[in-house]
C-alpha cells in the first residue's frame, strides 16, 4: 500500500493523509474526490472503520491466492468510488487480534462497515460486478 494516490480526475499524485472528520481525502489540484485505499493494522483499525462513507475491509494475507485476485478488483472500487468509498486491507497473519474480533475463519473476507460496525460480511473473492451490486445501496 502506498500514501500516495492519482487523482483519477487530473492525474496528479497525492500524498494521503488522514482527512478531517467527515471529509474524505481530496486533490490537491483539482479538489476533485481521491481514492480511499490504505491498510490498517490492530491498533489503527478502530479508527480506519469509522468515517464518513462506506468502509470495505478486506481480510487477507500474502499466501492466499483468491485474496491475490480480488485486490485489484478493490482497487478499481476505490477510484470508480472514489469519494464514496474507503477500502482498508488486513493482513490476518500480522494483525490476529482483529480477525479473532469479527471471527475471520476464512480469507478472502469482505466486511462493510458504517458508522464503526459491520453492516455485512462477504466471504470468497466475488467478482467484480457482484460486489459492486451488493455495495450499490450503501454507496448512495
Amino acid at each position: 500500500m502506498s500514501d500516495v494516490a492519482v487523482c483519477p480526475n487530473c492525474g496528479a499524485k497525492n500524498r494521503l493523509g488522514t482527512p478531517p472528520p467527515g471529509q474524505v481525502p481530496v486533490c490537491g489540484r483539482c479538489a476533485g474526490p481521491l481514492p480511499w485505499l490504505l491498510s490498517a493494522t490492530d491498533a489503527t483499525f478502530d479508527t480506519e472503520v469509522r468515517a464518513s462513507v462506506p468502509v470495505l475491509v478486506d481480510f487477507w494475507a500474502a499466501w492466499c491466492g483468491p485474496c491475490r485476485v480480488v485486490a485489484p478488483v478493490l482497487e478499481e472500487l476505490a477510484r470508480e468510488h472514489a469519494g464514496r468509498l474507503k477500502v482498508v486491507k488486513l493482513d490476518v497473519d500480522h494483525n490476529p487480534a482483529v480477525s479473532g474480533r469479527y471471527e475471520v475463519r476464512s480469507i478472502p473476507t469482505l466486511m462493510l462497515f458504517r458508522e464503526g460496525r459491520p453492516a455485512e460480511t462477504w466471504v470468497g473473492a466475488l467478482p467484480r460486478g457482484t460486489l459492486n451490486a451488493r455495495l450499490a445501496p450503501y454507496l448512495g
